[in-house]
């Protein structure tokens, strides 16, 4: 009976300290300012932002993958293939240009420096709250292991900005806590990530766009298993800029002149339908701004068009056709297009917006989140308390 006791002893205090040691990892890693967040205010102003206002036809367009991960010197691999396979497998498809954001590591391009772009993809935390960092200095280790707060999840994309170019916010949809609210509150980015699969609505870029928080949106293969049919070339961006160096893509990117695109699976597995099929993908042949009308050709029918404006709402829609003209009324604060195609492909343009071209050049705005600071005091020596006291506690169990 002492025996069994005693072994119940052990494990009870094993178990409690474990808990403690996850709460002390919780709590000291929690640490940040509390923000006084802005109320949503939607675009406005006596001009339309057209992103495509330097397209020019000569250069369009260039296929990209931004958020791709390689085997990586050590052991923390989430890919089995080496940079140079990975690229190649994305050349077949017809990718002009492919950026590697291995989690928090820099990857060299493998074989043209020229075409080295320096972003990594950020974050350890349970709730893959994941960030891609591009033109950045180093790579920055800081995560919350919870980011439970909005006013976390702003530090970071802040903390980020610091020594980088642009920051993307990565699959909303998979991240825990995506929230109309949290949509609403953050700021200070410059792409979204579109569409994961579950769908094609992109409701949560909406929620940003109509707080005025105006962002690019991307569709990436956050891609793993170049192997894998349908885990590679079923997401993609075309970029409308003459080279694939860092300094044309970070410009087209910041201004917008490109578009997203879901592909589906050709082939489900037959690999030559696959590669002939993604040859002869629909596009956009023209977009662009007339007087206060946006207008997009495409190169071949769509089952549908949509225009989307606040709140997510249908501003217009046009069916069986290849063109679409929607002239934004005043009360619309921006206004965003989606094609959908007969076999499954999925046009996304970015958000034409309101704003006053006396005041900006864009409807972006990059001012700081105002720190509220007694309550990031407070928070923090909270949050420090509660690291402090576990491992106290954990002390005299051990002790005991």
């Amino acid at each position: 009976m002492g025996t069994a006791r005693k072994i119940f002893k052990t494990i009870s205090k094993t178990v409690t300290c474990i808990i403690l040691l996850a709460l002390f990892a919780v709590a000291s890693t929690s640490l940040s300012p509390v923000y006084r967040f802005r109320s949503p205010d939607p675009f406005a102003g006596p001009d339309i932002y057209n992103p495509y206002r330097s397209l020019d036809t000569a250069y369009c367009w260039k296929r990209a993958n931004f958020h791709t991960h390689t085997r990586v010197k050590g052991i923390m691999n989430e890919c089995e293939y080496w940079p140079a396979d990975v690229y190649n497998a994305l050349e077949r498809f017809g990718y002009d240009i492919v950026t590697f954001s291995n989690h928090n590591e820099l990857t060299v391009h493998p074989f043209d420096t020229s075409l080295q772009v320096d972003v990594y993809e950020h974050g350890y935390n349970l709730f893959k709250y994941h960030k891609l960092v591009f033109g950045c200095d180093r790579v920055r280790h800081f995560d919350h292991l919870l980011p439970v707060f909005a006013f976390q999840r702003q530090f970071q994309i802040d903390y980020l900005s610091a020594g980088a170019d642009i920051i993307q916010i990565n699959h909303p949809l998979r991240t825990g806590g995506t929230s109309q609210r949290m949509m609403e509150r953050l700021s200070g980015y410059r792409l979204i990530e579109l569409d994961s699969g579950r769908s094609t609505e992109n409701q949560y870029w909406d929620w940003a766009l109509s707080a005025g928080h105006y962002s690019m949106g991307v569709a990436n293969d956050d891609l793993h298993y170049p192997d894998r049919s349908g885990r590679i070339a079923v997401r993609c961006n075309f970029l409308c800029c003459p080279s694939a160096t860092y300094k044309d893509i970070s410009t087209v990117l910041k201004e917008g002149c490109f578009y997203s695109m879901r592909v589906p699976d050709y082939g489900k597995g037959d690999w030559n339908v696959k590669y002939e099929k993604n040859r002869h993908l629909p596009y956009i042949q023209d977009i662009g701004l007339k007087d206060e009308s946006i207008c997009i050709s495409l190169s071949e029918m769509a089952d549908s068009i949509k225009v989307t404006g606040q709140h997510h709402s249908t501003l217009h829609a046009g069916y069986g056709t290849d063109r679409l003209e929607y002239r934004m009324k005043d009360s619309d604060s921006y206004a965003r297009i989606t094609a959908w195609f007969p076999e499954g492909e999925v046009i996304y343009t970015n958000p034409f917006a309101r704003y006053d071209s006396s005041v900006s050049e864009s409807p972006y705005d990059g001012t700081p989140q105002q720190i509220a600071v007694i309550y990031t005091i407070l928070f923090n020596l909270l949050a420090l308390a509660i690291a402090t006291g576990c491992l106290y506690i954990i002390y005299k169990i051990i002790r005991s």
